[in-house]
């Protein structure tokens, strides 16, 4: 896919995906969020990727959707340039709202992130409001600049939260914080998003990208890609385990198959001959016969 609206770079094993529309503020479109999905889907398949870095080009991250359609932006019914997003309708004249067609855009960009099988940090150097912080919830890290700002805007449009991020935030922030950003729609700083534990660090802006590239680069110098890729599903979906059993099971047979690796084998033997390793295991062809280990859930 030729990219119109992000950025697409590998240098040293790490990719860092711009959200490119910097005259718009990266507004978040449907054709952003093809091209997003396709940009995780590449990097999921190509080896050489060790972590993702995102980030937006000019001095946005991403200032939410694009509502350049006015009142109808969220109306798809009324609207006659997405004809993707018509809804069906029932014998009874009602709306069908279990077909694919209604599905909120944000939400699939976050499930495929949260299915993502590489580290995803994100490098917020503007304002990010709407899905332009939903979308990050579902990164692993987010790193902050000074001059970032956040907003869960939506019931200031009227709208509800979306990106799956009911789900997300109260995980990443707690519930009484999710939902007093959430009930009060209010733009925060920087500094009330690291109190809140939204963002790890806020850097100056220009120390923001080295930053994000400083621990990208130190998993991709230092851990085995298969192990990463295990540790990032293990910890996201236990998120919803309702007992620690469900984690253990997965973990002992993280530890007996990976026991036999040569990923194993180099890791112990390098720490013992005090030498970097070189973890020879790939994602494309040495994940364990357990994975996936969950059923793949379907909208309906």
């Amino acid at each position: 896919m030729a990219y119109e609206q992000i950025l697409y770079d590998v240098t040293d094993n790490i990719l860092t995906i711009t959200l490119n529309r910097p005259e718009k503020l990266n507004a978040f479109t449907g054709t952003m969020m093809n091209e997003m999905i396709d940009a995780f889907d590449r990097a999921d398949k190509d080896d050489s990727i060790r972590a993702i870095i995102v980030t937006g080009a000019g001095r946005a991250f991403c200032a939410g959707a694009d509502l350049s359609a006015g009142a109808r932006t969220f109306d798809y019914e009324a609207r006659d340039d997405r004809p993707d997003r018509k809804p069906v309708k029932k014998s009874d004249g009602t709306v069908d709202l279990s077909v694919e067609s209604i599905r909120d855009g944000g939400g699939l960009l976050t499930l495929r992130i949260f299915e993502c099988l590489k580290p995803v940090i994100a490098a917020v150097n503007g304002p990010a409001v709407g899905v332009g912080v939903t979308m990050q919830l579902a990164m692993d890290v987010r790193l902050a600049s000074e001059n970032a700002r956040f907003g869960f805007v939506f019931a200031r449009r009227g709208i509800v939260p979306e990106a799956c991020s009911s789900w997300f935030l109260p995980r990443v922030v707690g519930i009484s914080q999710a939902l007093e950003w959430a009930f009060s729609g209010r733009v925060f700083p920087a500094e009330e998003a690291l109190a809140g534990r939204l963002v790890s660090k806020v850097y100056n802006p220009a120390e923001l990208i080295p930053a994000a590239r400083k621990l990208a680069r130190e998993i991709a110098d230092n851990t085995s890609q298969v192990a990463v890729a295990l540790i990032r599903q293990m910890f996201w979906k236990t998120l919803g385990a309702d007992h620690p059993m469900d984690a253990h099971k997965i973990d002992s047979r993280g530890i007996f198959t990976r026991g036999a690796s040569a990923d194993v084998r180099e890791g112990v033997t390098s720490f013992l001959e005090k030498r970097p390793p070189k973890f020879p295991d790939r994602i494309s062809k040495d994940m364990p016969s357990y994975f996936p280990w969950w059923k793949e859930r379907k909208y309906s």
